[in-house]
Order: structure tokens, then sequence, then C-alpha cells
């Protein structure tokens, strides 16, 4: 909760609170699945579908003849090679990208009982922009 100064008057408003709060738990937790998952692939305790070896050969190629070399796919096509170590990793990236999106999701309800329709409408169109980013259905550079 905010420190109260002197006066009794808060520093942050209730939605600000909400959404820093959420922030700071959503990043920690979001850090730990980084490490642990990191942990995973560096030990091995998960078979990577690019080797170490043949990481180092292929590092420097260019990002179309490294996707053809190893068999890789753009997109959300990871998600089904996750059981693999070098993309568990991915879990703790989506997990850190997705809690600006649950922030907003949870200050949503704030402002609609405040009956703030400027705010709640920034925040729906927020959420519907990073979820629209996220789904790749917006795709630019082929």
């Amino acid at each position: 909760m905010a420190d109260m100064p002197a006066n009794g008057k808060q520093y942050a408003s209730e939605e600000q609170i909400a959404y820093a709060s959420l922030l700071d738990q959503g990043m920690k937790i979001g850090f730990v699945v980084l490490v642990l998952t990191f942990i995973v692939y560096l030990f091995g305790f998960a078979a990577p579908h690019v080797s170490h070896e043949e990481l180092a050969r292929l590092w420097s190629k260019p990002v179309g003849e490294y996707l053809k070399a190893t068999n890789t796919h753009t997109g959300w096509s990871w998600i089904s090679m996750i059981d693999k170590g070098d993309y568990i990793n991915f879990v703790g990236i989506v997990l850190l990208s997705s809690v600006t999106v649950l922030c907003y999701l949870r200050i949503l309800p704030i402002f609609i009982a405040a009956r703030d329709k400027v705010f709640t409408a920034i925040a729906v169109l927020e959420v519907l922009v990073l979820v629209l980013a996220a789904s790749g259905i917006l795709v630019t550079g082929h």
C-alpha cells in the first residue's frame, strides 16, 4: 500500500496501486520462471531443438538460412516445441509479456465502477491492441 503523508492524503490512486501490485508480482514470477527454464536448458534437463554445437555453427547465418537449416518456423509455432530445452525459455518471456495485459484487465473494473468512460475505453483499447499484436494477425516484413 502507498505510504501516507502526515496530511492523510494517499500518493497513489486505487488503480495505480492495483496495477503496480500486479506488475510487481507478475515480474517476480516471470523472472523466476526465466531462471528455472534457463537452468533446464543450460544443464540439459530437456534436449534442445538445436544442439549447442549446431547453434554455434549456425549463429552467424542470416535468419532465413538459420530457420531453414534448423527446420524452425516463426510465430506461435514454438508452442509445439515447448518440450525442447531451447524453447521452454519462451514460457517466461510470454509470462513477462502478458503482465501488462493482465494489469490492464485488473484495473478495468475499477474504471468501470468509477464510471470513467475515457479510462475504461483506453484500457479496453490497450488490451485489444496488445492481444492483437501478440496474436500474429498483424504480420509485417514478409
